[in-house]
C-alpha cells in the first residue's frame, strides 16, 4: 500500500518507517524540515521525503489537500494536536483513502477512578493538551462508526527511548535526576512517591500502528491504548534507577507545594502535569485485537535512553557503569 506518514521523522517514526518499508509498503514522509530522524536506518534511502509547514498550511487550508494530492492509501497522522486540525485532515481525504491512523495520548483520560484505566472508562481530560487530543478521538471514531473516514487512534503513553531526554522518577526532563541517583546523592520526590508513570518504547508503538494497518478489520472505529505491560510509581522508580548502579536510592518526601519551591519552574510544572494525571493504562484490548505485545517494560525503555544520554554525553553518571 501507498502510505504517508505526517510527523514522520519524529521519536516513533524512526522505528516505524523501518517497519512500514520492510512490509514493502510504499512511503511518503512528511516532515517540517529535512532534518535527519532520531534514529537513522537504511530504510530511509527508500522513502521518498516531503517538507510541509502543516501550521502554516492548515491556516491556509490547505494541507490536507497537499496530502491527498499524494494518493495515499493509508495516512498515518503523528502530529495533529486540534480538533479543526483533524476536521480539516478528515475533509480533505473523506472517500479517497482506506484507512486513517492517528496518534493519540493517554492523557486523554485525566484522573483514572479504577485502575488500570482501560478505553472505555469515564473520561476527565483536562490542559490544552489532552482535551484537544480527546476531541479529536471522538471525532474520528465518530467519523468511522458512521461510515465515514474509517480511522483508528492509538494512545501511547511517555515516549522513551534513545535519543532525548525521557521523564524521570520525579516526572519531568531534569537530566541532573539521573546523575543524583547514580552517585548517590539525595532526590526529593512529591508527597510520597507513590503517584504513577507509564512508559513506552517508541519501537512498541511503531509496532502498534503496524498491527492496526495490518488488522483494520478489528481495528476501524476503535481506540487502543499503546503502553508497556506495567505503570511504575516515582518511587519504584527512583528506586529502581539507583539499583541500576548497585546503590540504595537515597530518597527524601515532601509535600508537593514544598517540591514545587524547591524545583526549578519549568521542571515543576511538568511534574504536576505527570503526576496529577498519575497514568495507568491497561493495554489488554491491543493485546486481544491487535496481537500487540510490547518488548520493553517501562524500566527496559528507560533504561536504553539513560544509556544513550550517558554515551553521547549528554548525562554525567560519573565512573558509575549502568548495569541492567
Amino acid at each position: 500500500m501507498r502510505v504517508v506518514v505526517i510527523g514522520a521523522t519524529g521519536h516513533v517514526g524512526g522505528y516505524l518507517i523501518p517497519r512500514l518499508v520492510a512490509a514493502k509498503h510504499e512511503v511518503i514522509a512528511i516532515s517540517r524540515g529535512q532534518h535527519a530522524p532520531y534514529r537513522n536506518h537504511p530504510a530511509w534511502h527508500e522513502v521518498t521525503r516531503v517538507g510541509a509547514d502543516r501550521d502554516a498550511e492548515d491556516a491556509a487550508g490547505t494541507f490536507a489537500g497537499r496530502v491527498a494530492d499524494l494518493h495515499p492509501d493509508v495516512v498515518i497522522d503523528m502530529v495533529c494536536f486540534t480538533p479543526e486540525s483533524a476536521q480539516q485532515l478528515v475533509d480533505g481525504l473523506r472517500n479517497r483513502i482506506q484507512l486513517l491512523l492517528h496518534c493519540g495520548t493517554i492523557w486523554v483520560h485525566g484522573p483514572a477512578v479504577e485502575v488500570p484505566v482501560t478505553e472505555d472508562a469515564l473520561r476527565r481530560p483536562f490542559g490544552e493538551y489532552g482535551v484537544g487530543k480527546a476531541a479529536i478521538e471522538e471525532l474520528l471514531l465518530r467519523e468511522a462508526r458512521s461510515s465515514g473516514m474509517r480511522s483508528v487512534v492509538l494512545h501511547p503513553g511517555h515516549i522513551s527511548g534513545p535519543g532525548w531526554p525521557v521523564i524521570s522518577p520525579v516526572g519531568n526532563l531534569d537530566l541532573d535526576v539521573w546523575t543524583r541517583l547514580a552517585t548517590g546523592q539525595t532526590v526529593t520526590l512529591p508527597n510520597f512517591g507513590l503517584e504513577t508513570l507509564h512508559h513506552v518504547h517508541p519501537d512498541d508503538v511503531a509496532q502498534a500502528f503496524e498491527l492496526a494497518l495490518r488488522r483494520q478489520n478489528v481495528a476501524v472505529g476503535e481506540s487502543f491504548h499503546v503502553v508497556s505491560d506495567r505503570a511504575i510509581t516515582l518511587r519504584g522508580f527512583a528506586e529502581s534507577v539507583a539499583g541500576w548502579f548497585g546503590r540504595d536510592a537515597d530518597l527524601r518526601f515532601v509535600p508537593f507545594e514544598e517540591f514545587r519551591r524547591l524545583t526549578k519552574q519549568e521542571d515543576a510544572e511538568a511534574t504536576w502535569e505527570h503526576i496529577s494525571r498519575s497514568s495507568n493504562a491497561s493495554n489488554d484490548k491491543a493485546r486481544r485485537l491487535l496481537g500487540y505485545v510490547p518488548r520493553y517494560t517501562s524500566l527496559q525503555a528507560v533504561a536504553e535512553a539513560v544509556q544513550w544520554l550517558n554515551r553521547n554525553g549528554e548525562l554525567d553518571l560519573g565512573s558509575n557503569e549502568l548495569a541492567i
